[in-house]
């Protein structure tokens, strides 16, 4: 007969109580989905007239694929341009470099590319990290041109609205070229028949296919929609995630 003493039972008891001890705070922490947060941030920028609420559809969809999101909502319809990338751009990016980010991607719809071009000017991203325009207007738009001088139109869209006409002194087309990954995305359908009357080629409503192309972009992709909602379309949330995994759209075939 094998005989087992009370202390060696105590003994066990005590080690396994030992060790479940000291795996239970790795196992409350590895719980924690904050723990597995990503190190490649996406910086979300609405457009003009908007809020950061738009973004919200891109923002749940980034943090589903594992990115860590920051939706920055700025007052588009008060501020320029120059001061929304100064003042809620810029210090973004550096909150993003002070959380040990190892990239800090951009995606952006309308105005909020060209914000993104202005603080490029004289600032740069990590290396790796990539920028997604949807629907910008990166060599101006029509509408500006015909409705800056109009009363409600100045209300409506503030400073921003008056430099992003489509004569080469405006801001889209004065800013020198950037250097990174850019992916532009845009859309050939409109909700208003009168303002793609205004509007030569095909457009969303608001920005011509054309007039939404960059010099320096590395892809550009079209989808059916409109500008108000480009940023909401399934087709536009998995390609903006193909584009900041691979530096590239799917096109055509790719697709499937």
């Amino acid at each position: 007969m094998i005989s087992i003493s009370p202390l060696s039972i105590s003994a066990g008891i005590r080690v396994s109580l030992l060790t479940g001890l000291l795996l239970l705070p790795l196992n409350i922490y590895a719980s924690d989905p904050s723990v597995f947060k990503s190190r490649e941030y996406v910086i979300l920028l609405h457009g003009m007239a908007r809020t950061k609420h738009s973004m919200s559809k891109l923002e749940v969809y980034l943090t589903e694929h594992g990115y860590t999101t920051i939706n920055k909502g700025y007052p588009s319809t008060s501020e320029t341009v120059e001061k929304i990338a100064d003042e809620y751009l810029a210090p973004t990016v550096e909150q993003c470099k002070a959380s040990d980010a190892d990239k800090i991607h951009i995606v952006t719809h309308s105005l909020g590319g060209i914000v993104v071009r202005l603080y490029l000017q004289n600032h740069s991203l990590p290396e790796g990290s990539r920028i997604v325009m949807i629907s910008p207007p990166n060599k101006g738009s029509e509408l500006a041109d015909s409705f800056r001088n109009l009363s409600v139109y100045k209300w409506l869209n503030g400073p921003a609205g008056q430099v992003l006409g489509t004569e080469p002194e405006s801001l889209p087309n004065s800013l020198k070229l950037v250097e990174g990954e850019i992916g532009v995305i845009t859309g050939d359908r409109t909700l208003n028949p009168f303002f793609s009357w205004l509007i030569p080629g095909e457009d969303d409503g608001k920005v011509s296919v054309e007039r939404a192309k960059l010099a320096e972009m590395t892809d550009f992709l079209v989808v059916s929609s409109s500008h108000s909602f480009i940023m909401r379309h399934p087709e536009v949330l998995k390609q903006v995630v193909l584009f900041l995994r691979n530096g590239k759209f799917a096109h055509g075939s790719e697709k499937k």
